[in-house]
């Protein structure tokens, strides 16, 4: 009889029983709680509860279901809310009241809502895995497109539905698979760990364009990428992924709060409802999925959530999609896998965490890809984790890691952020190791000279953390005018056009060709006033003429649609430094 025989927190065994499989989803107790099996051997049985298993007793019956944990993919999910095992939360509260339900069986797809189903296929098509029978309007902004699920061979088409309105779970095709007839209808299940397939991975050469100075110029993220945002508390790093969110040039916005503060994600869901999408005017949420798992929600979900989201990505990127994924915060997860570790008395490693703790992490952002799916459309899967080390500790276990299978680190700045200096990203331990892949993007859509520009702002950057260093020992005024236009113009770069303002509508989102003449404009006045002072003229002179404080305002003076102001911009340069 497979019945509990533990129960240690999300923990529980079963003694002596070989019914179940590895990995194999399966309910335990009176209420039916979901669980997994993590642990086999001849004498005990482990699984993973991700519920409140209080009141769960000695005795009680865990039943099989034959499958992986799996997710029902399908119509319906955009704009919806869903807890760590993607069950929609909205569903919930109408259903079980405002407290999620230990035992609640609700799907994540609605099968009682109906969708205007297209047809595309007829009678005698032959159709392979990934290939679209038929679409339906999701959302305002997305199509829905019902894909033949990875894994099946050839089948040809004998029956089609007709045109019309259906539920997610109503036939749409009929197919002949080696002799055996198979019915289809909107929806497919698919096992949250196991990645989607693709045809081919292709070469990432796209930034992901947030309209963030910082993030576009000096450390750009890449669509098909990965990129880490750690930060201690208060730093801004929930803000930095709403910014990237509302503004970046990805189809769809996978947002997992995992383990964050219960009014945190009330934020979230309050704000993106209200945030109109600039790209289309309709509301953001209408390519948004959210998946909250609040930090008194079951440890076990947590862990899962990440997984729940990251399936949900890759069903929409084998439409076709770009999908950008926000998880905040993976050292909340890591800590679940911490907790759950400890409960199984496995060894700890370093502060406690699993042994397995990079492997676990590699597994999640491997899953991020620039991709041909197996339809043949192009797709894309963008994973960015915020991580939240304690005390700002870059150096604790969750960041290291993170930084091993990363190939952008945003570092978020505690000084930064308490100087009102948003994004607080600090441009110095922040890198991007796509620039080099960007060179023919940057060189076709932007500018020739965009890295360039880049270049030396970045250098001009890391020459003013040198000087400054000096600074502190004996003061400014004892450099020498070429340095104290360095320390000048780069306090120009840091306050003129890495910061920026959020609540401005010209400095909240700019374009890359913006951004490209803001730098022109700052190194024509660094190498105009270097010339002055090898010429003989003195600093304070040039500093004199106020320059540098109205290129500090060009970011809110001259609109993004309005570029030609830029001209006045630097005949203005020429005129006052010619006159000096």
């Amino acid at each position: 009889m497979n019945t509990v025989y533990a129960i240690n927190g999300p923990v529980i065994k079963l003694q002596k029983t070989k019914s179940f499989a590895m990995r194999e989803m399966v309910y335990v107790g009176e209420k039916k709680l979901i669980g997994e099996v993590i642990g086999v051997n001849d004498e005990f049985t482990i699984i993973q509860v991700y519920e409140n298993t209080a009141g769960l007793k000695i005795g009680e019956k865990v039943e099989g279901t034959g499958a992986p944990m799996s997710v029902t993919l399908g119509p319906g999910i955009i704009s919806d809310m869903f807890d760590g095992i993607a069950r929609p939360l909205k569903k919930m509260v109408e259903t079980d009241g405002c407290f999620v339900t230990e035992g609640s069986s609700i799907s994540t797809v609605d099968f009682s809502r109906e969708f205007d189903v297209t047809v595309t296929v007829k009678a005698g098509d032959i159709l392979e895995a990934g290939m679209v029978y038929a679409t339906c309007p999701e959302s305002p902004l997305i199509v829905n497109k019902a894909m033949i699920p990875p894994g099946f061979g050839k089948c040809e088409v004998i029956w089609t539905a007709e045109n019309g309105m259906y539920h997610p779970n109503d036939t749409i095709i009929k197919v002949k698979c080696g002799g055996e007839e198979l019915s289809l209808d909107l929806c497919q299940r698919w096992p949250i760990r196991t990645p989607r397939p693709v045809k081919n991975r292709i070469p990432i050469n796209t930034p992901l364009l947030t309209g963030q100075r910082v993030l576009d110029t000096i450390a750009p993220i890449a669509k098909g990428g990965t990129a880490a945002i750690p930060g201690g508390f208060g730093t801004g790093k929930t803000m930095t992924q709403h910014q990237i969110a509302k503004w970046c040039d990805d189809d769809i916005i996978v947002y997992i709060g995992c383990g964050e503060r219960g009014n945190e994600m009330t934020q979230v869901l309050e704000e993106f409802s209200e945030l109109i999408d600039p790209k289309s005017g309709k509301h953001l949420t209408d390519r948004t999925v959210l998946i909250a798992n609040t930090s008194n929600m079951p440890v076990a979900a947590r862990e899962a959530s990440i997984y729940t989201g990251i399936t949900i990505a890759e069903y929409y990127r084998d439409m076709g999609y770009d999908i950008a994924i926000m998880a905040d915060s993976t050292s909340r997860w890591a800590e679940a896998l911490r907790e759950i570790s400890g409960r199984l008395e496995e060894m700890p490693a370093e502060e406690g965490f699993p042994a397995y703790l990079p492997s676990r992490l590699s597994e999640f952002y491997e899953r991020a890809a620039n991709a041909i799916t197996l339809s043949g459309e192009r797709g894309s899967v963008t994973i960015i984790g915020a991580v939240s080390p304690q005390g700002s500790d870059f150096s604790e276990p969750v960041t290291q890691n993170t930084k091993r299978f990363v190939r952008c680190f945003l570092a978020l700045d505690k000084s930064l952020a308490y100087a009102r200096h948003y994004p607080a990203i600090n441009w110095i331990t922040s890198y991007s190791e796509y620039v080099d892949d960007f060179e023919d993007y940057y060189r076709e859509n932007v500018g020739e000279d965009f890295l360039a520009c880049r270049r030396e702002i970045n250098n001009l950057l890391l020459e003013e953390n040198k000087l400054m260093e000096i600074v502190k020992l004996i003061g400014a005024d004892v450099l020498p005018d070429d340095q104290k236009l360095v320390i000048e113009t780069a306090k120009l770069i840091r306050v003129g056009f890495l910061q920026q303002n959020a609540f401005h509508k010209d400095d909240t989102y700019v374009p890359l060709s913006k951004q490209l003449l803001m730098m022109k404009a700052i190194l024509k006045l660094y190498k105009k006033s270097l010339s002055l002072i090898s010429a003989g003229r003195t600093f304070r002179d040039i500093s004199g003429a106020g320059l540098f404080e109205k290129l500090i305002k060009m970011k809110y003076d001259i609109p993004n649609d309005k570029p030609e102001m830029f001209a006045a911009y630097e005949r203005e340069i020429d005129e006052t430094l010619d006159n000096i």
